[in-house]
């Protein structure tokens, strides 16, 4: 009987908390909640000023952040490589060390460069394919005379 007691008491425990806390398929009430429009709103001007940055971040870790290339010689490798073939050629574990090192800089900065890149590239995307779809719903709400269709007559078709 003593666990049938604690069972009862447990389940009621469970059920206060569900009813509190479970919420599917809906945003939470108060500021920003449920009776907040939650459409999805983009300002061509965001969409330009962030790719923008993007871009500018590409070329700016494009000529600033190549440690590889820099100071490249006649054999094309750069300053860091030749002191870390420098280092293996004196039997220095360093330079091995500062070779791996160089290859994952080079890897890194270029998946940063490739992001950037593809931020950039995606959001000038975005705001023609915005823009374009803005022109094709402004034009099919013109009257056949051209004018712009009005909110009354909008609204029959809104329920």
């Amino acid at each position: 009987m003593a666990f049938d007691s604690e069972w009862a008491e447990l389940v009621s425990t469970a059920k206060e908390k569900q009813s509190v806390g479970m919420r599917l398929n809906q945003a939470e009430s108060g500021p920003g909640g449920s009776g907040a429009n939650h459409d999805l709103v983009v300002h061509q001007d965001d969409l330009g000023a962030v790719g923008h940055e993007a871009f500018e971040l590409h070329g700016m870790l494009h000529k600033k952040a190549d440690i590889a290339g820099a100071g490249i010689d006649k054999s094309e490798a750069g300053s860091t490589a030749q002191a870390a073939q420098e280092m293996s050629t004196r039997r220095l574990t360093m330079g091995d060390e500062l070779y791996t090192t160089l290859e994952v800089w080079t890897t890194q900065v270029k998946t940063v460069l490739q992001m950037c890149a593809h931020i950039s590239n995606h959001l000038d995307y975005s705001k023609k394919s915005h823009t374009k779809d803005d022109e094709e719903i402004a034009a099919s709400l013109r009257q056949r005379n051209g004018s712009a269709v009005s909110v009354s007559e909008i609204s029959k078709y809104v329920k």
